[in-house]
């Protein structure tokens, strides 16, 4: 139940501060008592329309702590939505 709490969190704290959520791609136990979360998140309606025809896809990362309090994220890469992955 702890990770569904986690990603709730999580979640919520982009809902409220950055954008919705569109998918989390990986949830892992750090060894400091957190949790370090992956998740896809795409970018803003204006930000798309003055930089790309595609949709955007911020991949981000994000440390919550014992608490299920987000402590950090940051954006670690941008990427077209229709972009494949190798």
């Amino acid at each position: 139940m702890e990770i569904k709490e986690v990603m709730q969190s999580v979640n919520d704290f982009f809902a409220e501060h950055v954008a919705p959520l569109h998918k989390i791609t990986a949830v892992e136990a750090d060894e400091k008592d957190g949790w370090r979360i992956m998740l896809e998140v795409i970018e803003e309606k204006d930000y798309m329309k003055k930089y790309a025809k595609d949709e955007m896809v911020g991949i981000y990362q994000v440390m919550v702590n014992n608490k299920k309090e987000v402590t950090t994220f940051k954006r670690q890469e941008i990427r077209y939505r229709s972009k494949i992955e190798n």
